[in-house]
């Protein structure tokens, strides 16, 4: 090895990156928001595996979506399992049956795992493998936590990104249910302090309906094929739906005049979809109708959401969500209804950066500049009795000069300063200064911690 690929600093993989302080502080006071918005709706959070099985993947995605095939991260557990299988392929007595042979090659290739691209498929998986339908009413869970896809890493997107989301999982798709979520996650961006979001809501139909528009929309494609970029031209055959998706800019005035899913809607999908609108309206929750809003997957069903924010550039989607009532009898369990939704917390952050409204870091409340050896003692009992309090403070490992000390502590942004030696150790009172405009005053222990608990 040469001396300089020794001496090669390691940095981050692209597409991922270190969260640091006090950048953390603000992901911090994001997540603790939705776990208490979420809690006065009645949800429960829960924590899923950073791995899974890859069919649950290719189950509920779509083993041949650009997700499974082309983004996720998948391995093999037990890789030293395939040596062993590839010796006994010579091996005299090898299994000649077909399903026999099948069963020792799988076993001996290991299972494959893939980091998770996204968690509906998981809660989904716990509901099922847990139980959950057996409890009453219906299940409402939320999570928060990494995701990965192996997408190109631009603005608000990563490799290993952050989500928030929730689901709701039971016997009813009554429109309520869908205005509830939709109210919650409103409350939520409003408590965040994320302004100027907007509401864009659809209804993509049912197993009844939606089968017939895709059949009108691939003919209507059909026909304009040729005008159509490769990408698109490919998911005329494949999945018409995500045509409707397109950014090109060339291909805007012709997905404009294609035959658009709300004029095809069966009367149940209509009348699901109207009743949606009067529970926003009920709800004082403004939104647009946006018909271009689909989801390319056969189990999605009526009702699908998205809420854009200021600030990100065409990137500008912060959360997505609809209803998706077959996944769980894909997934092989009992027949469901289910709507979800998930946040993206990278753009959330990303937006309140952007808007200037982001509140301002946590400061050091106090800084303890001790000096003397029999000032420590004292020094760590009074930090002990203050951090009792909730007060964040700072006490340094080193004894340093007053002048020094005072220095860091302004450095460190701290409101307050004691000033803790000797002689204030002898007479029992501390003195306290404020560092914005030097005032100090000289107060007993009980009177100190009192006064700092009011923070003035």
């Amino acid at each position: 090895m040469k001396p300089e690929a020794a001496k090669r600093q390691i940095r981050a993989i692209k597409g991922v990156r270190d969260i640091l302080p006090p950048e953390s502080a603000l992901w911090n006071r994001v997540e603790q928001t939705a776990r208490e918005v979420f809690a006065t709706y009645g949800y429960g959070e829960i924590r899923l595996p950073i791995f899974e099985e890859t069919k649950l993947f290719a189950r509920s995605i779509g083993e041949d979506s650009d997700i499974v095939m082309k983004e996720s991260y998948t391995l093999v557990d037990a890789p030293d399992r395939f040596e062993r299988w590839v010796k006994m392929l010579a091996t005299p007595g090898w299994p000649q049956d077909a399903t026999s042979r099948a069963e020792v090659e799988e076993y001996f290739r290991g299972i494959k795992i893939t980091l998770r691209p996204e968690a509906t498929a998981s809660v989904c998986r716990a509901y099922i493998e847990h139980g959950m339908h057996t409890l009453p009413g219906d299940v409402k869970l939320y999570y928060i936590g990494p995701m990965f896809r192996r997408e190109r890493p631009q603005k608000g997107r990563y490799r290993q990104f952050y989500q928030i989301g929730a689901e709701v999982l039971g016997q009813s798709d009554a429109p309520a249910i869908d205005g509830e979520v939709i109210e919650m996650l409103m409350a939520f961006f409003d408590r965040v302090g994320l302004t100027g979001c907007a509401l864009h809501i659809n209804s993509i139909g049912c197993r009844d309906c939606r089968p017939k528009y895709v059949e009108k929309l691939r003919e209507a494609l059909l026909k304009v094929k040729d005008k159509l970029g490769p990408e698109s031209q490919r998911r005329i055959e494949t999945n018409p739906l995500r045509v409707l998706d397109s950014k090109l800019p060339e291909e805007q005035a012709i997905i404009e005049k294609l035959p658009r899913i709300g004029e095809h809607l069966c009367a149940a999908c209509r009348e699901h979809f109207a009743a949606l609108q009067e529970q926003l309206k009920l709800r004082g929750i403004a939104y647009e109708i946006n018909w271009r809003l689909v989801r390319g997957l056969d189990y999605y069903m009526r009702t699908t959401f998205e809420i854009t924010a200021p600030g990100l550039g065409s990137q500008n989607a912060v959360c997505g969500g609809g209803r998706y009532d077959g996944l769980v009898e894909l997934l092989g369990g009992p027949p469901t209804k289910g709507i979800g939704f998930a946040i993206g917390t990278d753009r959330v952050v990303l937006s309140l950066q952007e808007s200037g409204k982001v509140a301002a870091a946590p400061v050091l409340d106090v800084f303890i500049a001790w000096m003397g050896a029999a000032a420590y003692p004292a020094a760590v009992r009074l930090v002990r009795r203050l951090r009792g309090e909730g007060l964040s403070v700072e006490l340094p490992a080193e004894e340093m000069k007053l002048k020094k000390s005072l220095g860091l502590a302004d450095k460190l942004g701290a409101r307050y300063a004691v000033i803790l030696g000797e002689n204030e150790v002898a007479s029992g009172r501390f003195t306290v200064k404020r560092l914005a405009d030097a005032q100090q005053r000289e107060l007993g222990e009980a009177e100190l911690i009192e006064f700092l608990r009011s923070k003035p």
